[in-house]
């Protein structure tokens, strides 16, 4: 009778949650102080880990993996993928996009990477997950979005 039941749910294949609370031993180890460049993850410092470039517009996301000195090994955007026009900026885009990226930069030997977000495009935390979900452990994640210090200049009066 027990064989003929389905197998328990461990969720969505390849996703994976991880507790942050339980991961962080203390306060001090959430936020980067002066030894965080010489820190070891996997064996790797963190100065010297790979950087995945997440560029998230309205209408694409562009999402990179490069090495430490910033040279670009891995490039894959949402129209490579095979998303065309308006499909190409959706967030399921983005997230088929990280995973495929994934896959090729763990048979390139790139297992522990930071992240670093540009843009606020629906593709944006999207392409994270699907970097997780891809199999690529995150270490860091940095926005470096453009802010404008001087918005554009407002509309003119309106004349009754």
């Amino acid at each position: 009778m027990y064989a003929s039941l389905p197998a328990r749910d461990e969720g969505t294949d390849g996703e994976k949650g991880v507790d942050i609370d339980m991961a962080v031993k203390s306060r001090e180890d959430m936020y980067p102080d002066e030894n965080t460049p010489t820190r070891l993850f996997n064996g790797t410092p963190f100065r010297d880990l790979p950087i995945c470039d997440i560029k998230a517009s309205k209408n694409n996301t562009i999402i990179s993996v490069s090495n430490a000195q910033g040279l670009v090994k891995l490039l894959r955007s949402c129209g490579v993928e095979g998303f065309k026009n308006a499909r190409k900026g959706t967030n399921i885009a983005a997230q088929a996009t990280a995973i495929s990226l994934s896959m090729k930069a763990l048979d390139h030997g790139y297992k522990t990477v930071r992240v670093r977000v540009q843009g606020l495009g629906p593709g944006r935390m999207a392409a994270i997950k699907g970097l997780q979900m891809g199999g690529l452990d995150i270490i860091s994640v940095t926005d470096s979005t453009r802010v404008s210090w001087n918005p554009p200049r407002p509309r003119k009066r309106r004349r009754l």
